[in-house]
């Protein structure tokens, strides 16, 4: 069984758990791999033996049976650069707040290998989207996914932009607003949620565009089939507006189009039989309560 083990630099309790990680992964037998900036800092502060070490370029292949993740939401999104189209299955170890992503809990984090080695567990596939353009954009180069969302938004400026949005080649509208979000199903939980947006459960396959504080009032999300092909075209005061896949951000000069679709490939999510999206979004989001219930 072959383990990879990534996190952002942690410091304090955190690694505890990580080393309570690492002594399970040794009663099973586990070949264990370590993401090589978080091995330096494990190792530095925690006396642990030698282990493999992996990056974004060498170190990981379809041989792994899980990815895990320490750390938020954010840790995760970043996780998925690394695994790309590898197949992977990925699971999060919550050491943040929220946690719609990384749904176990630090103290738990012994069930991460006792229940995978038990078979209690399912793959959940979240789709992605990607993002195309005629001209080079660098910072996307190599990765031009999201697993939640793709979004535009103005830059340098407090005026609002507008978004000629294009499906499958038929116009829809064009948004006057301070950006416009798509979404896939994983994203639906975020930002796209904190504007307005639905919550879309995992394995509809659909994608939700949503329109960042928009001007009109009749200006309302999208749920849209995920096979649609998304055409975008910003114009403002500003000469440049800002495109985000999950926490990656690039410039592009107003008037250049965008397309976004959904990628050629999914993340496999280990999704434990003690959890369940419905318990998730009851406990995080509080969905449904009522203090006068």
């Amino acid at each position: 069984m072959k383990i990879a083990i990534y996190a952002q630099i942690y410091e304090g309790e955190a690694l505890d758990y990580v080393v309570e990680l690492l002594d399970e992964c040794k009663n099973v037998g586990a070949e264990v791999y370590i993401e090589s900036n978080f091995y330096a800092q494990l190792s530095a502060s925690r006396q642990i033996t030698s282990y493999n070490t992996f990056d974004r370029e060498v170190g990981l292949d379809p041989s792994f049976e899980m990815f895990v993740s320490f750390g938020g939401d954010g840790t995760i999104l970043r996780a998925i650069t690394y695994i790309r189209d590898l197949g992977i299955p990925i699971v999060g170890v919550n050491t943040g707040r929220l946690g719609f992503l990384s749904t176990l809990k630090k103290e738990e984090v012994r069930r991460v290998v006792t229940e995978f080695v038990s078979g209690a567990y399912s793959i959940v596939e979240r789709s992605l989207v990607e993002v195309h353009a005629d001209f080079d954009i660098p910072e996307f180069r190599d990765m031009n996914y999201a697993l939640n969302e793709v979004s535009v938004s103005r830059k340098d400026t407090t005026s609002m932009i507008t978004v000629e949005t294009h499906l499958n080649n038929a116009y829809l509208t064009s948004y006057w607003a301070d950006g416009l979000i798509v979404a896939t199903p994983t994203g639906s939980t975020g930002y796209s949620l904190s504007c307005g947006g639905p919550v879309i459960m995992p394995g509809v396959q659909s994608l939700v565009i949503t329109p960042i504080a928009p001007h009109n009032l009749n200006a309302r999300p999208l749920v849209i089939s995920d096979d649609t092909i998304i055409r975008l075209k910003v114009s403002g005061r500003e000469v440049n507006y800002l495109v985000s896949l999950d926490s990656r951000i690039a410039t592009i000069e107003n008037g250049r189009e965008i397309t976004v679709k959904k990628a050629a490939f999914t993340i496999k999510m280990i999704a434990y039989a003690s959890e369940s999206f419905l318990e998730t979004i009851r406990n995080k989001l509080l969905w449904g309560q009522d203090k006068r219930n």
